[in-house]
Parts: C-alpha cells; structure tokens; sequence
C-alpha cells in the first residue's frame, strides 16, 4: 500500500507558475512510477506527466509539454511537477498516481485526494 498527498494547489493568474507535491507513504516509494493527472469540470481525468521510478525517463502530454517538469526525490518520498505559463485551460484538481509507467489511469493502483489549481485571467 502507498498513501499519496498531493499539495501546493491555488490561485493562479495567467502565465503564472505552480509547484505540486505529492508526499507518499507506506511501501518503498522508489520502487514505483509516479504520474500526474488532472480533472477539469465537466470532463474526464486526462494523463499530465509520468516519471519512472528512478527518475531516469519522463513522459508528457502535449497539452503541457514545454511548461511542465516532473521530478521526483526518492530521499523524500515526494514527486513534483513544476507548472510554468499557465492557462485557463489548467485548471482542474490534480491528482498525483502511482504504480506503473504511462499515460494511462488504468497503469496505476494508488491516487492521492487531489489538489485544485485555478488559473485566473
């Protein structure tokens, strides 16, 4: 079992910037993949980011390669993803995943409760 935390979520104008965390507990979090998700009102959760577990590979979505980083310190148990040039179309609640590599929800076993990020114009 893995416990995920997701924090650092707010209120954000356009073209500002965000860094999320994601504290995880529980069995040995160097042993699995992380990845972000995110949900916005009205629509399905769709893939953001995905590292494995050494760090070594990252994997993005188009929507936000470019301005997005994840990143990971297996010596804190914590995954991050750092959100630059942020838009209206960011904003959802953003759950951070873990289990195995990739850009589907199916790929992975442990969720986080979420952390809202809001981008104002």
């Amino acid at each position: 079992q893995v416990q995920l935390v997701e924090s650092g979520g707010g209120l954000v104008q356009t073209g500002g910037s965000l860094r999320l965390s994601c504290a995880a507990s529980g069995r040995s979090f160097s042993y699995y993949n992380m990845a972000w998700f995110r949900q916005a009102p009205g629509k399905e959760r769709e893939f953001a980011a995905a590292i494995n577990y050494s760090g070594s590979r990252m994997y993005y979505a188009d929507s936000v390669k470019g301005r997005f980083t994840i990143s990971r310190d297996n010596a804190k148990n914590t995954v991050y993803l750092q959100m630059n040039s942020l838009n209206s179309e960011d904003t959802a609640v953003y759950y951070c995943a873990a289990g195995a590599y990739g850009p589907s929800h199916s790929n992975y076993n442990y969720w986080g409760q979420g952390t809202q990020v809001t981008v104002s114009s």
